[in-house]
C-alpha cells in the first residue's frame, strides 16, 4: 500500500529506490560482530529476512575467517540455494568448512542443473568424494551432467520435466499435474513425447488452462518445437533463447531422446557469464572473482602482461629506428604519444563494437563487407577531424607549419589503420575459431602503436632530413 500511495502522489522513483535491497557496510559490520561474539539470536534476526542470493553476497564480502564462522553457524541448515549463488573461490571455502554429509544433503536437494553447476566449480578431489556419497538417483543425474563438455547445454539440463503422450486430454494432463508429488519447482510448458521419448510438441500452461478438458493435447501443441543437443555450447543456447523469445527449451541426446529442459532463468546466468567473460578477456584478464587469493589473481593476469611487455618492446624498437631524427627535433618526442594513443583509442572503440556484434550475431558473413566499409568511412572522418585539431595546435605551439602537416597526416593514417584493425582482427580471429575477445586487444594495440610511431617518425624523417 505504501508503494501504491507513493505512486499516486508521483513519488514512485524515491519509493521504488528505497525498496531495492542492498548489502551495506553497516550490515556486514553487524553480522561480523555477531559472529565474533557468538550472538546467535542477533545473527539469526539479521539473516532471516534475506534471500539466498543476498546471503551468498554476504559470504563473499566476509573475510575467510568470517566465512568459516558463518558456515559453522548454518551447519546442516544451510539453504542449498546459497551454494548456487557463490563465486568459485568462496564456494570452495564454504564447501571445505561443511561436513561432507551436510554438503551431500544440500546438493541432493538441488535441481540437477544447479547441482552440476555447484559441483563443477569446486576442487576435483572434493567433487569426487561428494559425488560418491550421493544417493544413486541424484549421483547418476549429476554424473551424466558432468559427462558433457564444460559450458555446454548438457551441463544446464534440468532433468525433472513434465512429459505426457499426445493422446492425453487437457483434463487428464491437469489432473496429473494436481496429483504428481514431484513436479519441477518452476515450469512453463508441458513436453509432448512419443513412445520412444522423442519430443514431438510442447503446450504452454496458458494454452492448457484456456482449452476445454476434452481436447487432446496433441491438437493444441506447437509441433516441431525448437530443441538443442546436449553438446551444444551454452552461448549458442543463449542466442536461441534471445532470438526466439523462449522461456524453456528441450534438450535431446544424439539419438533425439529428451533428456530434460533448460529454462530462461539459467540462460540469464549464461548471458551474464558470457558478457563478463568477454569484458575480462578484452582487458587480458582470465576468469576471476573478488574472493580469490592475491597469488591466484596475479597468476591470472601476469600472462597477458608479459605479452603486452613484448608488444611494447616491439613499439620501442620502431622508435629506436628514428632516434637520430628525434634527437634533431625534440618536439617529435612530445607529439608521438598523441598519435599512438589516439589510434589505440579509436581501435579499441571499433574492436569493442565488433566483438560484441560477433557475440550477438549482429555481424555475420552477409553484412561484414558493408560494416567494414562503414568503419573505414568513420575512421577517415574521425581521423580528419583529429588531424585538423592536432595539426593546428602543433603548428601554433611549435611555430612550425611543416610539423603540423606531418602529425596531421600521421594521425589520419593511424586512425584509418586503427579502425580497420579494430574490425578485421576480431573478424579474422572469429573465422579462425579463436575467441576474438581473448586476443583482439593485443593485436590491435600492437598495430596502432607500431603504425602510429612508424608513420609519424617516418614522415618526420623525410620532412626534416
Amino acid at each position: 500500500m505504501e508503494t501504491r500511495n507513493s505512486l499516486d502522489k508521483g513519488n514512485n522513483r524515491t519509493s521504488l529506490h528505497q525498496d531495492v535491497f542492498e548489502i551495506t557496510p553497516e550490515l556486514i559490520e553487524q553480522i561480523s560482530h555477531a559472529l565474533k561474539t557468538n550472538a546467535a539470536t542477533r545473527l539469526g534476526n539479521l539473516l532471516k529476512p534475506l534471500h539466498a542470493a543476498d546471503i551468498a553476497d554476504i559470504f563473499e564480502q566476509l573475510n575467510e575467517e568470517g566465512r568459516r564462522e558463518l558456515t559453522a553457524y548454518f551447519g546442516a541448515k544451510l539453504d542449498p540455494e546459497i551454494l548456487t549463488e557463490l563465486e568459485d573461490s568462496a564456494l570452495d571455502q564454504v564447501i571445505r568448512k561443511m561436513a561432507d554429509e551436510d554438503v551431500v544433503e544440500a546438493i541432493s536437494q538441488l535441481e540437477s542443473d544447479d547441482a552440476v553447476n555447484v559441483l563443477e566449480d569446486i576442487d576435483v578431489d572434493d567433487r569426487a568424494r561428494i559425488i560418491a556419497a550421493m544417493p544413486d538417483e541424484e549421483r547418476l543425474a549429476v554424473e551424466q551432467g558432468l559427462s558433457y563438455p564444460e559450458d555446454s547445454a548438457g551441463r544446464m539440463v534440468q532433468k525433472n520435466v513434465i512429459t505426457v503422450p499426445g493422446a492425453w486430454t487437457v483434463g487428464q494432463v491437469i489432473a496429473f499435474l494436481r496429483s504428481e508429488p514431484e513436479l519441477p519447482p518452476e515450469f512453463y510448458e508441458i513436453f509432448i513425447v512419443n513412445p520412444l521419448y522423442h519430443l514431438i510438441g510442447m503446450v504452454s500452461l496458458s494454452d492448457l488452462i484456456r482449452t476445454d478438458d476434452q481436447i487432446q493435447v496433441k491438437k493444441i501443441m506447437k509441433a516441431d518445437p525448437k530443441v538443442v543437443r546436449a553438446d551444444m555450447d551454452q552461448e549458442e543456447v543463449a542466442y536461441m533463447f534471445r532470438q526466439y523469445d523462449l522461456t524453456s527449451m528441450g534438450v535431446v541426446d544424439k539419438n533425439g531422446r529428451l533428456l530434460g529442459m533448460i529454462t530462461v532463468d539459467d540462460v540469464v546466468d549464461v548471458i551474464d557469464e558470457e558478457a563478463e567473460e568477454d569484458i575480462l578477456r578484452l582487458a587480458g584478464v582470465q576468469d576471476t572473482d573478488i574472493t580469490e587469493s592475491i597469488l591466484e589473481a596475479s597468476k591470472n593476469r601476469i600472462v597477458w602482461l608479459l605479452v603486452n611487455l613484448a608488444t611494447a618492446i616491439l613499439a620501442s624498437m620502431v622508435i629506436a629506428l628514428f632516434d637520430g631524427t628525434i634527437e634533431q627535433m625534440v618536439a617529435l618526442a612530445v607529439l608521438m604519444p598523441i598519435v599512438a594513443s589516439m589510434g589505440g583509442n579509436a581501435g579499441t572503440q571499433t574492436m569493442t563494437v565488433t566483438v560484441r556484434s560477433l557475440a550477438t550475431r549482429d555481424l555475420t558473413s552477409s553484412n561484414v563487407r558493408r560494416v567494414i566499409a562503414k568503419e573505414f568511412a568513420i575512421s577517415i572522418l574521425n581521423g580528419a577531424v583529429m588531424a585538423v585539431i592536432i595539426g593546428l595546435l602543433s603548428m601554433l605551439y611549435f611555430h612550425n607549419p611543416l610539423l603540423g602537416g606531418v602529425i596531421a597526416t600521421a594521425m589520419i593514417i593511424n586512425m584509418v589503420m586503427a579502425g580497420l584493425a579494430g574490425i578485421l582482427i576480431p573478424v579474422g580471429l572469429d573465422k579462425a575459431n579463436v575467441d576474438p575477445a581473448l586476443a583482439s586487444s593485443i593485436f590491435v594495440t600492437t598495430i596502432t602503436d607500431v603504425v602510429g610511431f612508424f608513420a609519424f617518425l617516418g614522415l618526420a624523417s623525410m620532412a626534416f632530413t
